[in-house]
Order: structure tokens, then C-alpha cells, then sequence
């Protein structure tokens, strides 16, 4: 909690954890003497504020070293290291297929982290800890494993963190995408104070991370938020998962490029498709219809917040709306009422970003 909010006074915690302040202080006394926490004078109030002395807060100590954060999409690579405060000291990308070259792709990561080390300055002896996110279902068994034969199809039965850490030489934290764009916005974005909330990643495929109590629920097997093989109604194309009408026959950002290109090649870009009345129609239907799945979510599990991200949230304002629209249609009031509808205020990069709050919190675990 101290590592999140940054600095925090025992009080607060208390309020928060809803410990009694004894057990409060017995827990800071013990961080403190193993060398975890520090306490210190918080900033003055500033004269005329009718305080006394500042209140003392707690900072965390943070010790030296980088961490790993790696993002892998259906199309790209993408590593960063950052410092344990959170700050990103390098980071590189490569667009490959990841889907169909699993080897390939986990040779190329290794590759980055290489590069991303030696940019920043770092060693291997350097990382204190490292997570990756991957764009499909893991189990929840402890070698968390890749077994939807539909999504990733050359990583069916693949550790991807046994074969990572065989390729950069240190443990790999592994989580699915969704659930690292989620954890990315609870830290740094638009999820912050939400415990509650239905996070969307909405890219070459449609994902879900459903967040409960600030805690990402992953199902009975590991694949809870798989929304993009929801049924749409109407709809006849045949998916990859083998069935006809799921909804990422019709919501992907491919489907999307290409409808707004016939348009004009150059409304592909979002700044510039926020200004055209044609465009904005095409992306507030696709909101509609990723709502249209949402809303019988948010029926089911009452959140605080929708959050879109991935590349389609990137279109902004008119998908939003169209998300909107359907949640307040096919929700009921109460509900509707009470769910804010957001775009991820990371985009495409809330994965990475989860992947280094992942990260951070397996390098607090080992110490």
C-alpha cells in the first residue's frame, strides 16, 4: 500500500486496510527495522492552516536495480526497464507475428531485453524482478500454461515462463494481456480508486479484464473476460474459434481500419477521424456493439467503471459513446447509473504498464 500510494501516514493505512492501529503499528515497526519502510516528516500545512507539526508519513525504501516489463501483443514486442519508483529508463519494440512463431517471438524478447539493459545502463545482475503479459488464456495452475487452442495457436501447451526465464536468465511474473492493461490503469490511469471495474482491451482481438475488490478475477480455469466470443446476434461470419457471429468478427481494430480507409486512407489516424461526421458514426456502432456484450456484464457484476483500452479506445470520444449508449439500453438503471464509461488513460501501453506494476510487486514479494 505504501509502494503505491508513495507516501501515506499510519492513519490512512488503518482507514484503509481496516486494521486496528495496533496491528498497524506492529507491521511498520517490523518493515522499518528490516529496512522496507522509513518514516519521516510529511510536508508543512503552510502558515495559517491551524496545524501543529507536519503528521509523519511513510515512503517506502526502493532499493537499486531495474525491472523488466514486457508487453507481447499478436503483432508486436515490446520491453521496457524502469527503476522500482516506476520511471522507464528504456524501451524498444518489434512488430512480428507472435500468434504463429511462439520460438520466434521469445527469441526476439530476449533480444529487446538485451537491448533495453544495455540502453539503460544495467546488467543482468541489475534486475530485480521481471513480468510479461500474453495475449491469450493462461490456466491457473503454477506453470501457467497457454491451453485455448483458438488464440495463439503455436503456444498451445507452452510455459511461456519457464521459456522466457530459460531465455533471459531470470523469473518471468506471466499474467494475460487483458489483465496486465487492467492492473496498468488500477495503477496509473483511469482505474486509480476504483476496486470494482470491467476493463476492455479492444485490439486485433476483444478482451476482457473483470477487476473485483481491486483483484483481477480469472475464472475456474483461467479464462474468465474472453468477451470476444460472445455471440452477436445477426451475424454470420465465420471466427477463428471456429464458431460464426462472435464479436470479434465484427469489433477488431482490423475491422475497423479497413472500414474507416474506404472512407479515406488517412482517417485510420484518430485525431483525424475525431473530426469526421462519417467516421465518427462507424466508430460510435462499434462502441455500441462491444456495449451491447458489456452491458450484460455490468447487469451481472455492478461495477464502478467500463474502461476501454487498446488500440480502438485510442479513437476516443465517439467509441465511448456508442458504449454508453448500449450500456444505458441494455443495463438496468440502477446499474447504468452507477458505472462510469472511461477511456484507459494509458492506451495501447496500459499492458506494459501493468507488467511493470506486476513486476514491482514480485521484486516487494522477494525482498
Amino acid at each position: 500500500m505504501v509502494r503505491e500510494h508513495g507516501t501515506i501516514t499510519r492513519a490512512e493505512v488503518s482507514a484503509l486496510t481496516r486494521l486496528s492501529r495496533s496491528a498497524v503499528s506492529n507491521l511498520v515497526t517490523e518493515l522499518i527495522d528490516t529496512g522496507r519502510l522509513v518514516e519521516r516528516a510529511g510536508p508543512a500545512k503552510g502558515p495559517g492552516s491551524g496545524s501543529g507539526r507536519p503528521s509523519l508519513v511513510l515512503a517506502p525504501v526502493l532499493p537499486d536495480g531495474v525491472l523488466l516489463a514486457i508487453d507481447f501483443g499478436h503483432n508486436h514486442v515490446r520491453v521496457a526497464a524502469a527503476d522500482m519508483a516506476g520511471g522507464i529508463r528504456a524501451e524498444r519494440i518489434t512488430e512480428l507475428d507472435v500468434d504463429t512463431n511462439a520460438a520466434r517471438a521469445m527469441d526476439c524478447c530476449a533480444d529487446l531485453v538485451t537491448a533495453v539493459l544495455a540502453d539503460a545502463g544495467a546488467d543482468q545482475d541489475a534486475v530485480l524482478a521481471a513480468a510479461a503479459g500474453i495475449p491469450g488464456p493462461l490456466d491457473n495452475a503454477p506453470e501457467r500454461k497457454v491451453r485455448s487452442p483458438t488464440i495463439l495457436a503455436d503456444w498451445i501447451e507452452l510455459s511461456p515462463a519457464i521459456e522466457l526465464e530459460r531465455r533471459i536468465g531470470h523469473p518471468v511474473a506471466i499474467d494475460n494481456d487483458a489483465n496486465l492493461g487492467a492492473l496498468g490503469e488500477l495503477r496509473f490511469g483511469a482505474g486509480r480508486g476504483a476496486g470494482d471495474f470491467i476493463y476492455v482491451k479492444a485490439s486485433h482481438g476483444i478482451g476482457a479484464s473483470i477487476v473485483l475488490g481491486g483483484q483481477p478475477y480469472r475464472g475456474a480455469s483461467g479464462i474468465a473476460g474472453e468477451i470476444g466470443h460472445t455471440q452477436i446476434p445477426g451475424v454470420a461470419q465465420w471466427c477463428r474459434c471456429g464458431n460464426r457471429g462472435c464479436l470479434e468478427t465484427t469489433v477488431s481494430i482490423d475491422i475497423i481500419r479497413t472500414e474507416l480507409s474506404r472512407l479515406r486512407p488517412t482517417l485510420v489516424d484518430p485525431v483525424l477521424a475525431a473530426d469526421d461526421p462519417v467516421a465518427r458514426r462507424i466508430l460510435a456502432e462499434a462502441g455500441r456493439t462491444i456495449g451491447r456484450v458489456v452491458a450484460d456484464l455490468c447487469n451481472c457484476l455492478n461495477p464502478a467503471a467500463v474502461i476501454l483500452g487498446g488500440e480502438l479506445g485510442e479513437y476516443g470520444t465517439a467509441v465511448i459513446d456508442g458504449l454508453r449508449d448500449s450500456i444505458d439500453r441494455y443495463s438496468q438503471p440502477a446499474t447504468s447509473e452507477a458505472v462510469a464509461v472511461l477511456a484507459a488513460e494509458n492506451g495501447r501501453r496500459a499492458e506494459l504498464l501493468g507488467a511493470l506494476a506486476l513486476a514491482a510487486q514480485q521484486a516487494a514479494f522477494d525482498r
